[in-house]
């Protein structure tokens, strides 16, 4: 029983898991406008780094413009503003519960597709919609106790304001996506992912510097640089995350059905349960756990 494509699709969870831990540990030193553009930054160079030894160039200037602009309007919409949005939230909530709301980009992008872009979806696909949606508002919905049975262990508030920055980042994910795959599709089938990966990053990375000119906060950023640290994890979690994760998460998807490897990839917020606890200490519901779970069976109907 060959067992490739499984492996890879769950060490794609394992170094996506990790990505999270040392971005909210950067985000918590330095916040997270600051450690989006060092992110961007490192992910930009890597990627054309990957792309000079795989194809023999940097920058795909033979993409047609159509990719340009749908990729370039895909990482304004996804990379900058979703991902302000979304590291916010990690210093708000957490990155378990932040990861877990975010995992209804895959129903809303499908949902926005839907409405734009005339797919089509079946009973049960909508059905895992709505149980992804009822898996998660388990888990935002439930009631702050204000003690655990362990006193070791501490209770994190799941407050509105981080709930709106992740619903801000899932939807900024979620139209990235439509906005990715709208400029990724030609006649003759799908551009090269990496390459499209890398034009969200470049326009991603010009609007940061656009930001920072105009708010005048390149000062903010060279006192970020000086934090030795939060660079450090910024860069690690680049090269785990949008690098690592994102090149295993399409080697995945050769030796498996998109359907499989997708619902394997969303059990990060599941993998990041034991982080959770053990790392930062959280009190973690069985009803929280059961939220995620749901979640996550409701993803794998949207994606059978």
């Amino acid at each position: 029983m060959n067992l490739t494509g499984e492996i890879i699709a769950v060490s794609t969870v394992f170094f996506w898991t990790l990505s999270v831990q040392f971005f909210e540990a950067a985000s918590n030193k330095i916040g997270a406008i600051s450690v989006n553009i060092i992110r961007i930054s490192t992910a930009l160079a890597l990627f054309c780094i990957i792309l000079f030894f795989k194809d023999g160039y940097i920058i795909p200037t033979y993409f047609p413009l159509h990719a340009w602009v749908f990729l370039s309007l895909s990482g304004i919409v996804g990379f900058f503003l979703g991902d302000i949005l979304l590291f916010k939230a990690f210093i708000e909530i957490g990155p378990r519960v932040t990861m877990l709301i975010m995992s209804l980009s895959a129903p809303v992008a499908a949902l926005i597709s839907y409405i734009f872009l005339n797919e089509t979806y079946l009973f049960y696909q909508w059905l895992g919609m709505f149980v992804t949606l009822c898996g998660v508002g388990m888990v935002i919905l439930e009631k702050e106790r204000k003690s655990s049975n362990n006193k070791n262990l501490k209770i994190r508030a799941i407050t509105l304001k981080g709930v709106l920055f992740s619903l801000g980042g899932m939807l900024g994910q979620a139209v990235g996506y439509v906005l990715s795959k709208a400029g990724m599709q030609t006649e003759s089938g799908f551009l090269d992912a990496f390459a499209s990966t890398q034009i969200r990053a470049i326009a991603a990375f010009v609007c940061f510097l656009i930001f920072f000119t105009i708010t005048k906060k390149w000062g903010s950023l060279r006192s970020a640089i000086k934090e030795r640290q939060a660079v450090t994890f910024t860069a690690i979690g680049s090269a785990l995350g949008p690098v690592a994760g994102v090149s295993l998460s399409l080697l995945a998807m050769h030796y498996m059905p998109v359907g499989v490897a997708s619902t394997i990839f969303s059990l990060v917020p599941v993998a990041l349960i034991p982080f959770a606890v053990f790392l930062h200490k959280e009190h973690v519901s069985v009803k929280a756990i059961s939220g995620a779970l749901i979640a996550v069976f409701g993803i794998f109907l949207l994606t059978c």
